[in-house]
């Protein structure tokens, strides 16, 4: 079995070295939310895209803060998560010093200001969510693995395979040999 861990706020899910849904390949997805009742929200972290905050905001200027694909889901609305809490002073708690969300306003002033880094806050176009026990039964199928305690500088890793094999590696030796998987073992 790929997964041995539970599902949480604040876990990442890490997608099996083969899946072929080209949302979700080599992913690493942030858990923002997660319960039973109301289902699963997250942000993969390690599909960069090729805009800038900059490109999508016209009261933004000279930014080098890059977007990110969040999901298939609400694809033209921005989300963020950050480690910034005292400079933001909102957001809701994800894990350890880690935040979903905030005041969007004090962002850009701070992002303009240039006192808030790319290594404090990560923007994302789109989510990704899943229904009520939709999430449980991809992972009973091995399309996941969770991973509930990691430190959260690898949230900030800007490389999206490095960060999926960093994220694998942190889990422990079962899943670090899974790192070296080739994306198409059919091609080696």
């Amino acid at each position: 079995m790929f997964n041995e861990y539970i599902p949480k706020r604040g876990s990442l899910l890490l997608s099996e070295p083969f899946m072929l849904d080209q949302n979700f390949e080599r992913s690493v997805i942030l858990l923002c939310e997660h319960n039973d009742s109301e289902g699963t929200v997250g942000l993969i972290l390690n599909h960069r895209s090729v805009l800038y905050l900059s490109d999508v905001l016209e009261d933004v200027e000279n930014t080098d803060i890059p977007l990110y694909f969040g999901g298939p889901v609400e694809g033209n609305a921005l989300f963020f998560v950050h480690k910034a809490f005292e400079k933001l002073q909102s957001g809701t708690h994800i894990v350890d010093d880690l935040y979903w969300g905030g005041d969007f306003d004090t962002l850009k002033l701070l992002i303009q200001e240039k006192k808030i880094h790319p290594d404090e806050v990560k923007l994302f176009l789109g989510y990704s969510g899943w229904s009520p026990g939709q999430l449980d039964q991809e992972i009973k199928q091995n399309s996941w693995a969770v991973h509930n305690s990691f430190n959260i500088d690898l949230a900030f890793i800007t490389d999206g395979e490095d960060l999926w094999k960093e994220a694998l590696i942190s889990m422990g030796p079962k899943y670090a040999h899974v790192a070296n998987f080739p994306k198409r073992p059919e091609f080696n």
